[in-house]
């Protein structure tokens, strides 16, 4: 059971990227999903959240307009397009997971269940 990350990079300022989220053993059905970042000497923090069926996002003011977070349980994945990236964006990237029943995002980061490894992003000047 493991949520694998990819998609991090290095990219100017102003660029884009897109991460990818995969998860294997077993299913994002009932699954409420989140992307959060952690910085250099920094605490973890959410960058966007999507419930179960995908019928609701949240994402806090400073990435609202430029993160996107997308769920294809078909392919078993969550993306996140990251549009108009700053200096500011740079930090390890996680994907998580946890199980829910209401269609409702999960902003509490201590109630998720599984984390995949995270991939680096670094935004340059």
């Amino acid at each position: 059971v493991q949520l694998q990350a990819s998609g991090g990079g290095l990219v100017q300022a102003g660029g884009s990227l897109r991460l990818s989220c995969a998860a294997s053993g077993f299913s994002l059905d009932y699954h409420a999903a989140g992307w959060f970042r952690q910085a250099p000497g920094k605490e973890r923090e959410g960058v966007a959240y999507i419930s179960r069926r995908g019928s609701s996002t949240y994402y806090p003011e400073s990435m609202r307009g430029r993160f996107t977070i997308s769920r294809d349980d078909a392919k078993n994945t969550i993306d996140l397009q990251m549009n108009s990236l700053k200096l500011e964006d740079t930090a390890v990237y996680y994907c998580a997971a946890r199980a829910i029943l209401k269609d409702v995002v999960a902003t509490d980061e201590t109630g998720y269940d599984y984390w995949g490894q995270g991939t680096q992003v670094t935004v340059s000047s």
